[in-house]
Parts: structure tokens; sequence; C-alpha cells
């Protein structure tokens, strides 16, 4: 695959939402993080997602943050706004907000907990795309949601206008390479341990939450293959390990595990919402050691 298809960009970071310290959204402190990830690497933001802790931030909410981050980035970074929720019309309806918003395309999840089949995962799909103006990035996480975007529903959703990529978290490398090898969408790893590996078999970027602290190093990865150094992408990747697991495969949320870094490293945060609780102070500590070893290196 000689040119690749980035529709929003290719280094994006899954971005934290934070808040005050009483729980309030922080929109002076969204500006700052969002001005920093676009300052050192990342060419996109998707806001109001799983890691921006969107089942517990309003409607309300979700437009003010997106409108924030947009006077802080300007032009800089595309944003994409996650708006999927297990209501289609609610899901339509926030498309359209976004796109009011500012944004520069939505993140769609599967719809969650009805378990639907996959004919009304794709009608799902095609009726919010038609909801709003803006190109359709699909979420595929059925480790959240309890039901996949099958491979062949992914094909045939690529023939909607405005469906034009894919953020995987299948774990499902042969299933993504199909619709690869089929489509034109544009894949984005959501896996930060699938990061290279996507990216060797042809996809856009990734959408990282490891990179709400380490743009720089997540950006490096992809400059090094993009650059034909395909052992040192691999080398940066092995590199960043260990962060990735700390942040992703430790038993919490990458959400509350990137508060607590962010906030050892003094960047706006704040609190997680409920039903959510905070990082210990020992795993705090602990990721914060992983990060300063990555670093240093």
């Amino acid at each position: 695959m000689t040119t690749r298809r980035r529709p929003f960009g290719r280094t994006l970071c899954a971005m934290i939402t934070p808040f005050t310290e009483a729980g309030t959204l922080d929109l002076e402190g969204a500006g700052r993080l969002a001005d920093r990830l676009v300052t050192e690497g990342c060419d996109g933001l998707v806001l109001n997602g799983t890691t921006g802790e969107s089942p517990t931030t309003t409607d309300a909410e979700k437009a003010e943050l997106i409108a924030a981050v947009r006077d802080a980035v300007g032009d800089r970074a595309t944003l994409v706004a996650g708006v999927g929720t297990a209501d289609t019309r609610h899901t339509a309806e926030g498309a359209r907000a976004a796109e009011k918003a500012g944004a520069d395309g939505v993140l769609v999840v599967t719809p969650y907990y009805s378990r639907p089949p996959q004919e009304a995962v794709s009608a799902h799909f095609r009726q919010v795309a038609d909801a709003s103006g803006l190109p359709v990035m699909l979420y595929d996480i059925p480790g959240r949601t309890g039901t996949r975007i099958e491979p062949e529903t992914m094909i045939r959703l690529a023939e909607h206008p405005r469906i034009v990529a894919v953020k995987d978290c299948s774990y499902d490398f042969l299933g993504t390479q199909k619709v690869l090898a089929e489509t034109e969408l544009a894949y984005y790893a959501g896996c930060d341990e699938h990061v290279l590996a996507l990216y060797a078999v042809g996809a856009a970027g990734c959408v990282s939450t490891v990179a709400n602290a380490a743009p720089r190093h997540i950006a490096a990865v992809l400059d090094a293959f993009d650059a034909g150094d395909t052992a040192r992408a691999a080398g940066l990747q092995q590199r960043l390990m260990p962060l990735i697991e700390a942040m992703t495969a430790a038993g919490l949320p990458g959400t509350v595990t990137a508060k607590a870094l962010l906030t050892r490293l003094g960047l706006p945060a704040g609190p997680v919402r409920p039903p959510l609780l905070p990082a210990d102070r020992e795993t705090a500590d602990g990721l914060r050691e992983v990060y300063d070893r990555l670093v240093e290196a």
C-alpha cells in the first residue's frame, strides 16, 4: 500500500476530558492539553470518546469541549468527536451537535447493551452517517459493547460515502486485513500495542490513549516506519511497551491511568467521574516511574 488514505490525520490522541477538582469541565485545561498534544506530534484529537469519559459527560459538556479545543488548536489538527450511544436517535443528534460545535468528523461506537444483530448494526451506522455532513469513523470495540462489527458488515458499510474510517479495537487481525484488502476504509489502531503492526499492513495511523502522556514517542514510531527504517520503528514500539502495559493492560481503565500520570506530570487532568475511581498513590507513582524510564532512554 503505497498511498495511505488519512481522512483524520495519522497520529491521533484519544484525549482525556480534564475536570476541575470540583468535578466540573475544565475548558481552559482542555485547551492547554490539546495544544501540548498537537505541538508534540498529534495531528488529530479524538474528543468525547472512551478515554474522554463520554458515558458521564452531558451533551452540553461534549459540545463545549469541542468548541474549546477548536479554539485552542485552530486548524493545526483534525477533531473527531465521539457521539456514539446505545440509542440511534440520540447518536444522530450528537452528530449534528458535533458538526455545529466545530468537529471535523464523528466517532460512532457500535450500539451497546441491546446487542443488535448485524443488519441492525448496519442500519444504525447508516442513519447516523446520514444525519450530518461529517465523515464517520466507526468504532469496533466488542470487548466493551458486546457486539462486533463483522468484517462483512464493514465491507458493506464502506459503500456509504461518509463512512470513511475505523477505529479498530477488535483484536481480529485477520478480519482487519480482509477489510483493508477489500475496501478503502482508513483503519486506525485503537489499541496501543497494535500501532506498528496495523500500520505495517496498511493502516492510516492510530488513535492512542498513551499519547496523552507520550505523544512524541507514539509519533516517532510512525515517523520511523514512514522513513523506511522499520528496525528503528520496531525498537521504538518495543521501548513504549512498558508504558503501554502500565496504562492499558494493568487492570485499570486507560482513563484512570492517563489522568493519574498526567496529574503526576503537572498537566491538566483532574479527577475521574464515578463510577470510575482514581488510581491509588502506588499506581500513580509506578506510572511516573515507567514514564521516566521511557523519556530517559
